[in-house]
């Protein structure tokens, strides 16, 4: 099993944040957490299907996946290979007019994203592809061909900023109030370009901020205090949103 990390073409870093190169040659089910921008997948071989209570959904060759508030439950075939695009918080927008919170707790087929004979040419061409580099470039050459000259929305770019200084841990109040801005314009700005609403997202950064915090050998009553949380209880029912699992039993599987 392998995943390796790739950073896209200069040009695409500032919409991009990485490429990942994952092979598996094991039947496997494993949980994706929530994380906070919007990400897509090419099995270049084999599939993947989402497990939702026992039923398993095969999914698109190639597909697109939203921000989600709670986990999901995936399992592959044997002998899988997939490149997987993770897009920088507002990057999805240079490359789709699509709204990502139409993306939200979602997984689409390319096909509905982007012109079908364009995807299609790309699914080919990943499958005949025989090295990393190979794959890399087709990447590289398909997003910088689907590269819109789209305004940046400085506003919520700033948000965003706002949301990981605190580590989630900002009322949406505060963050109107610092950005200048009522609630209601800011929220819709926010949802089209990032995919979720203010307090969704920074909830998520919290949690992220959270699982690094767990590694460190601090006591969870620290970090639960650490992170803005009024009681323990509290605090175990978001993290078994996102995880599954309580931060007792998750921290034992570190």
């Amino acid at each position: 099993m392998r995943f390796d990390k790739v950073l896209p073409e200069v040009v695409l870093t500032p919409y991009i944040k990485y490429y990942a190169i994952s092979e598996n040659d094991q039947e496997a089910a494993y949980k994706v957490f929530p994380v906070t921008g919007l990400v897509i997948g090419f099995q270049y071989r084999g599939h993947l299907s989402v497990v939702d209570d026992v039923t398993l959904n095969r999914l698109s060759s190639s597909g697109i996946t939203g921000i989600s508030d709670r986990y999901r439950l995936f399992r592959n075939s044997p002998g899988i290979g997939t490149i997987l695009v993770y897009f920088t918080e507002t990057g999805f927008a240079r490359f789709s007019a699509l709204p990502a919170n139409e993306l939200f707790n979602e997984s689409l087929s390319l096909h509905q994203v982007f012109d079908r004979y364009s995807i299609e040419r790309i699914e080919e061409a990943l499958s005949l592809a025989e090295t990393d580099a190979q794959r890399i470039g087709i990447m590289n050459a398909f997003f910088l061909s689907q590269l819109k000259d789209v305004k940046e929305d400085a506003l919520v770019t700033e948000a965003v900023k706002l949301i990981y200084v605190s580590k989630g841990d900002i009322p949406i109040r505060t963050l109107s109030e610092k950005l200048f801005i009522s609630q209601s314009p800011l929220e819709k700005r926010f949802r089209r370009l990032v995919g979720a609403t203010p307090k969704k997202f920074a909830s998520i950064v919290r949690f992220n901020a959270i699982i690094g915090s767990l590694g460190q050998g601090k006591s969870l009553t620290d970090i639960c205090y650490e992170h803005g949380f009024f009681d323990q209880a509290h605090f175990i029912k978001d993290f078994k949103q996102y995880t599954g699992d309580t931060p007792e039993r998750y921290r034992r599987g570190l």
